[in-house]
């Protein structure tokens, strides 16, 4: 038997017809090429793959539809839908193309304060130590010394060290130890990672949903209400003027409940007159303003098939 009609019979034991559930993704990047210093990253060839398995083994929706099937009980058998976070240049460059060739549908989730010419915290530490010309970073200001940065898998290390330094400082507090860190790297940091608003409204136009982020991405929990709700609605509101229609879907920064926001951060989507919001836990639930998500690293389309039935398994974590 070859793979493919394997992996779908495979699935029908481990995720039945009558199974119903809604499985939605996350990605956040695809990458041209394999990204050698972090091949985790989904690059095209990998999404090719992982798109042709859920267009075989899963009814794929769009996510708004997928929504409104799951309040109306009528959700068929294996549901999935495909997101993407933050608002990266290689959404509408690489990924667009490549779900349009196959007719499948995405809703992207923009952090609108980093578009045109905007870098996000995170790809700043990332490319930092990428591209540094030194051995080790200094990083006495972070309470971490010197940070070995010179070959692949002391910079994999560093970026996680140093992410999980930064993450949950406050907003002005981490850009400030960000804008340093970049300075004492000496490195020459890219500025064409995050989507222009032309590329948003391309997305638009090619009929695939655009969704709100907050502005500047930060962790809901660590703001006063009045900030973080005004990153909900001043995300949403400039996103609505880039494509001049309805944004009506929402995703939690980081989207860890509990943790990164709150049981009044979901009020706060529903006041606002949002749809629906999507987090970051695994799993398959059914309430619409904490829809769980998870990343598919998987490298084997085999793999990739059996986390996805596995998921529709596992009960999803929520902040209320």
């Amino acid at each position: 038997m070859s793979r493919r009609p394997f992996t779908r019979a495979l699935l029908s034991v481990v995720a039945p017809g009558g199974t119903r559930g809604l499985s939605v993704l996350v990605y956040h990047r695809v990458l041209p090429h394999a990204d050698p210093l972090f091949p985790a990253v989904v690059d095209a060839e990998r999404f090719v793959l992982q798109l042709d398995v859920l267009a075989r083994c899963f009814n794929v929706l769009p996510l708004p539809e997928a929504l409104a099937r799951l309040r109306s009980g009528s959700l068929p058998p294996r549901a999935a839908s495909i997101t993407f976070d933050d608002g990266y240049a290689d959404n509408e460059a690489v990924a667009l193309p490549l779900l349009r060739a196959r007719g499948l549908h995405a809703t992207f989730f923009v952090a609108a304060g980093f578009l045109d010419g905007g870098r996000m915290w995170n790809d700043s530490v990332i490319e930092s130590v990428r591209l540094t010309p030194l051995k080790s970073l200094p990083c006495d200001f972070l309470g971490l010394g010197q940070v070995p940065v010179d070959t692949p898998g002391e910079k994999r290390s560093a970026v996680d060290v140093l992410l999980g330094a930064l993450k949950y400082r406050p907003v002005h507090d981490r850009a400030a130890m960000v804008a340093r860190l970049a300075a004492d790297s000496r490195a020459e940091l890219p500025d064409g990672l995050m989507m222009t608003s032309a590329q948003v409204r391309s997305l638009h136009a090619a009929g695939m949903e655009i969704g709100a982020h907050t502005v500047n991405h930060p962790i809901l929990a660590t703001l006063p209400a009045s900030v973080a709700r005004g990153e909900m609605a001043s995300g949403r509101e400039a996103l609505e003027a880039i494509i001049g229609g309805k944004v009506g879907l929402f995703a939690y920064p980081n989207g860890k409940p509990g943790q990164d926001y709150l049981p009044e951060h979901v009020g706060m989507v529903r006041a606002l007159g949002f749809e629906g919001a999507v987090t970051t836990a695994w799993g398959a639930g059914n309430d619409v303003f904490q829809l769980p998500r998870f990343t598919p690293w998987d490298r084997s389309p085999l793999r990739f098939a059996l986390r996805l039935a596995h998921n529709l398994t596992y009960p999803a974590a929520k902040a209320a």
